[in-house]
């Protein structure tokens, strides 16, 4: 029996805009998410132990971030000769001006590739977002696909009803078959939301894109299929066709793309795995460079957080991340915050409810962001300090504040 070819498209290339400074000089899925990993290892991770092997990323806004972390695929055996990890870079002169550079939405970069998908001619093109944290088998999602002879079938999960509208909300009937899909809606009919996990019918994809590109692709500026993200056009023409499908996401699901979901995702995993992190026989795969055991020293205090390898905690460490190689100085103190590699906090500082990047020092006395912020109710007083910034001694950066990279304060 002839086995069923998937392609995986993980479509990385967006610029990342509403998480600021800290993609100013990265692609949004590398960002280092629980500090040992990137965003970008949960759909590779995922994919790998799917048994799918035939990977396409889109790279566009940094890419070079993201061509060092993933290495070739090789920490999830996609380093291989035939199919395995296929880095897609925007390219000049292969076609019209439609065609070529860099996408201007997710459906868009999907256009200016339909002919690669058209000629490498999949059973199924799986298309996965690379900026959220997940453990899912996408063998089942296709499973579904195939159950209900689908068109599109769009994995969902449920968010609380007052961030819907931050998401394509989806209706649909008992058998699974979408009935209603708003994109962004201002009042969000349901909970239910995709989770930009998405399964297509390859020749039914192609059709559509080249067909919506017919209709809008016109009134669009000059190197703009028009086609946008796929909550724009493509979906919502999937789901005129009748044959568009829901796959619901077991477990937890959480969307990256702001400071406060950023910062909240982290929280939620300090003392539980919630099934994704540490699940028997389907471990998160990375690329991280070697670095010695963490050291918390005497008097010092680490409660309810993350301390990567490298770390050398002297002060108080609460409800917190510390990437690699980050030093906490006696009498200083990092709460409800995120600290990427590298940073130093020097004694007597503090740090709360703040993202520190790579590279940064906090210097003697100083403040970083205000105790007492609650970020699920006022997500604007999240504080983010760029990479490879300092901040002075006894320097007071207020909640909220952002510190561009390199700056100093």
């Amino acid at each position: 029996m002839t086995r069923e070819r998937i392609l995986a498209i993980v479509q990385a290339g967006g610029s990342g805009g509403r998480m600021d400074v800290l993609t100013r000089e990265r692609a949004k899925p590398a960002l280092p998410f629980a500090g040992v990993y990137q965003l970008v290892d949960f759909p590779l991770s995922n994919l790998a132990h799917s048994g799918i092997s035939d990977v396409w990323l889109s790279l566009q806004f940094q890419g070079a971030t993201l061509e060092d972390e993933v290495a070739n695929g090789r920490p999830w055996d996609l380093d291989r000769t035939t199919g395995g990890l296929h880095v897609l870079l925007p390219e000049e002169g292969t076609g019209t001006l439609d065609e070529e550079g860099f996408a201007r939405g997710n459906a868009d970069g999907l256009f200016r590739i339909r002919q690669r998908i058209a000629d490498a001619a999949p059973d199924v093109v799986l298309v996965l977002s690379a900026d959220h944290v997940y453990r899912l088998d996408y063998t089942d999602v296709v499973a579904t696909h195939r159950e209900h002879d689908a068109e599109c079938t769009l994995v969902v999960s449920r968010v609380p009803l007052e961030r819907a509208s931050d998401h394509a909300v989806v209706e649909h009937d008992d058998d699974g078959r979408v009935t209603g899909f708003a994109y962004k809606p201002d009042e969000p009919a349901s909970d239910v939301v995709a989770t930009e996990v998405i399964a297509y019918d390859p020749a039914v994809l192609v059709e559509v894109l080249e067909e919506l590109h017919r209709e809008v692709g016109a009134d669009a500026p000059a190197g703009d299929s028009g086609l946008g993200d796929f909550g724009d056009h493509l979906v919502p023409r999937l789901v005129e066709r009748g044959r568009t499908v829901v796959h619901h996401q077991p477990g937890y699901w959480r969307d990256l793309g702001q400071p406060h979901l950023y910062l909240e995702a982290h929280r939620d995993l300090l003392t539980d795995d919630l099934g994704v992190l540490s699940e028997p026989g389907w471990p998160i795969l990375t690329r991280q460079p070697q670095r010695v055991p963490a050291r918390v020293h005497a008097g010092a205090t680490v409660e309810d957080s993350l301390v990567s390898p490298g770390s050398r905690v002297h002060g108080t460490v609460r409800r917190s991340v510390l990437g690699p190689g980050v030093v906490v100085e006696a009498g200083a103190e990092v709460c409800d915050s995120v600290v990427f590699a590298d940073v130093v906090v020097r004694e007597g500082a503090a740090v709360h409810w703040a993202v520190v990047d790579t590279g940064c020092e906090v210097g003697a006395a100083a403040v970083v962001g205000e105790p007492g912020t609650d970020a699920t109710r006022d997500p604007d007083r999240v504080t983010l300090v760029g990479r490879d910034s300092t901040v002075g001694p006894g320097v007071t950066v207020a909640g909220g504040s952002r510190l561009e990279p390199g700056s100093s304060a």
